[in-house]
C-alpha cells in the first residue's frame, strides 16, 4: 500500500468529520461546518490516502501559523507563550490502518512546511486527562517534549502542551 499526500477538499468533509468524530475524546468532536472554518484557517491542511483507493481519505492533519483567527484554548496558549512555531491542531489517522506509519507521514509535511518556512519548532497538545498514552508516546519519538499543561473545556480535560524543536524533529522523524 502506498500512501499519498493530498490537499483536504470540501469533498472530503464527510470522511472528516466522521475520522475526527471517531477518535473523540483523543480530539474535540467537529461538524462539517467546524471543518469548513478549520480548513479555511489551516496553513497546513492535508489528507494522507492509499493510491489505490484516492478517495478514501485514511487520515489528515490541520495546523496553523502564529497570528491565526483561531480561539482554540490551546493555540491561545502557544501564542501567549510567544515564538514561531506551527501549531497542529489536530492529527487523526483511522483506527483500521494506525501502525503503519501514516501519522509519522502526515508529521513529516509538518516539519517540512515549518522547516521551509523558518519556523523554530511544531507544537500541539495531548489529552492527559482523559489519559492518551499512546499519543503521548508517539509525540515522544518524535522530538516532542511537554512546555506545560492547562485544563481546558471548563475543567474537564487537561492536556499536556508540546514542542518539538527544528531541526532536532526533522531528524528524529527521519531516524538519523
Amino acid at each position: 500500500m502506498a500512501f499519498l499526500l493530498r490537499a483536504l477538499t470540501a469533498d472530503d468533509a464527510p470522511q472528516i468529520t466522521g475520522l475526527n468524530n471517531a477518535a473523540v475524546p483523543a480530539v474535540p468532536e467537529m461538524t462539517e461546518e467546524d471543518l469548513d472554518a478549520l480548513r479555511e484557517m489551516a496553513d497546513v491542511a492535508l489528507a494522507v490516502i492509499d493510491e489505490e483507493r484516492p478517495q478514501q481519505v485514511l487520515g489528515f492533519v490541520l495546523a496553523m501559523h502564529p497570528g491565526s483567527p483561531y480561539d482554540s484554548e490551546n493555540y491561545r496558549w502557544f501564542e501567549e507563550r510567544g515564538g514561531n512555531g506551527l501549531y497542529v491542531d489536530r492529527i487523526v489517522v483511522d483506527g483500521a490502518v494506525r501502525g503503519r506509519g501514516l501519522g509519522q507521514v502526515l508529521y513529516a509535511s509538518v516539519f517540512g512546511a515549518a522547516e521551509a518556512e523558518g519556523r523554530s519548532e511544531v507544537t500541539c497538545e495531548v489529552n492527559v486527562e482523559p489519559p492518551n498514552p499512546g499519543s503521548l508516546a508517539f509525540h515522544s519519538r518524535l522530538g516532542f517534549a511537554e512546555v506545560g499543561r492547562q485544563a481546558t473545556k471548563g475543567g474537564t480535560v487537561v492536556v499536556a502542551l508540546l514542542a518539538a524543536p527544528l531541526p532536532q524533529a526533522r531528524r528524529e522523524l527521519a531516524g538519523d
